[in-house]
């Protein structure tokens, strides 16, 4: 078992906790990266598809899992982020001029939203973002000078170095790019004053706020920062779907957003890139699954949302702690044996902030 004595207030900080970490993810950087030359395009379409859920994760895991404020809505951060972006494309600005301003529309859209709505707290919250997701499909549906409305609008593709989205390697290495960059900016605004006041606040208000947390300020931060994440990964998103319509971005979006960050582990990082994988099988896991069960429940039309849903329940059920925890349990138990005890892996009770008040 690894023991680090920090010494100075740089080792505190460092992304890489020591050298074992800098060599296993310098190994999996390198591992993704020869990865289109180790499987077929549908693969490596699916993976890509996986590194837009992480990012959208990311985003929802600053609001829900490092803030603590509930949201059933970020779906509608998706279609801002993926209409913005083909509007831009459609209008002549070159792809790289685009995402910046994707980002800052959807950061803007999520501060103007999130200083009314994060007066709210708790269920009324859910509620709140639940009723932005509606609102949102909405706009998309009546707003058809800068979204077509319910004809759709078609997403160009643009060219990078004369490579174009069409060829599934390119696609893969530019969400690949974006999500290690989302990775490391998130890192760090976690790591910075403004990370340190939003786990504070989801941890306890009324200590966030003795202590100068102003609490308005920095919920509607968050929301802004959450909503620019997912912005980026809906600006990716259209690419992957080609053809934008309103009825994609539904609240079954926003819920398999939640059901990402809560299977991968709430709090964690590592966790929406465990979410993303997770949830981003699952639909192929499904469909395969079809033809071994019975005709009567196999071509049931609803299966997937059913499925999603129980999942969810079981998840928080018996593993709170997403699969990103299980994983750190099991690491745990390895370093530990043979002199571990059995209540150090006992799952422990979970706490709300109601109960901690």
């Amino acid at each position: 078992m690894r023991f680090i004595f920090k010494t100075n207030y740089a080792q505190d900080i460092n992304i890489a906790r020591h050298s074992g970490d800098r060599f296993w993810y310098s190994l999996l950087i390198i591992l993704m990266l020869a990865m289109p030359f180790l499987i077929d395009d549908f693969y490596l379409g699916e993976i890509s598809y996986v590194c837009i859920l992480a990012i959208a994760g990311i985003g929802l895991m600053i609001l829900s899992g490092y803030t603590g404020l509930a949201s059933l809505g970020h779906a509608a951060f998706l279609g801002i982020g993926a209409y913005t972006h083909a509007f831009l494309l459609t209008n002549g600005v070159p792809f790289f001029a685009s995402i910046p301003i994707v980002v800052i529309v959807s950061f803007m859209v999520g501060a103007l939203i999130g200083i009314p709505i994060l007066r709210l707290t708790g269920m009324y919250l859910a509620i709140a973002t639940l009723a932005l997701c509606f609102i949102a499909e909405h706009v998309f549906i009546k707003w058809e000078h800068f979204t077509g409305g319910n004809r759709g609008m078609a997403v160009p593709q643009p060219e990078i170095m004369g490579m174009s989205f069409y060829d599934s390697t390119t696609f893969y290495y530019v969400c690949l790019a974006f999500l290690i960059i989302s990775m490391f900016a998130a890192i760090n605004i976690l790591r910075s004053p403004t990370g340190r006041a939003f786990v504070a606040i989801r941890d306890s208000e009324i200590a966030a706020q003795s202590l100068g947390v102003n609490l308005g300020l920095y919920k509607a931060l968050s929301f802004a920062i959450s909503g620019a994440f997912t912005g980026l990964a809906g600006a990716l998103l259209a690419h992957y779907i080609g053809y934008l319509a309103p009825e994609i971005f539904n609240i079954f979006l926003s819920l398999t957003l939640l059901l990402l960050i809560v299977v991968g582990g709430m709090g964690s990082l590592h966790g929406t890139v465990f979410g993303a994988i997770f949830v981003g099988a699952l639909p192929q896991l499904i469909a395969i699954c079809r033809d071994y069960l019975p005709s009567a429940i196999g071509s049931q039309p609803g299966l997937e949302p059913m499925l999603f849903g129980l999942i969810l329940v079981l998840f928080i059920l018996y593993e709170p702690l997403g699969i990103y925890g299980r994983w750190v349990k099991i690491k745990l138990f390895f370093q530990l044996f043979p002199t571990y005890k059995k209540q150090t892996f006992k799952k422990q009770k979970v706490f709300t902030k109601s109960d901690r008040v």
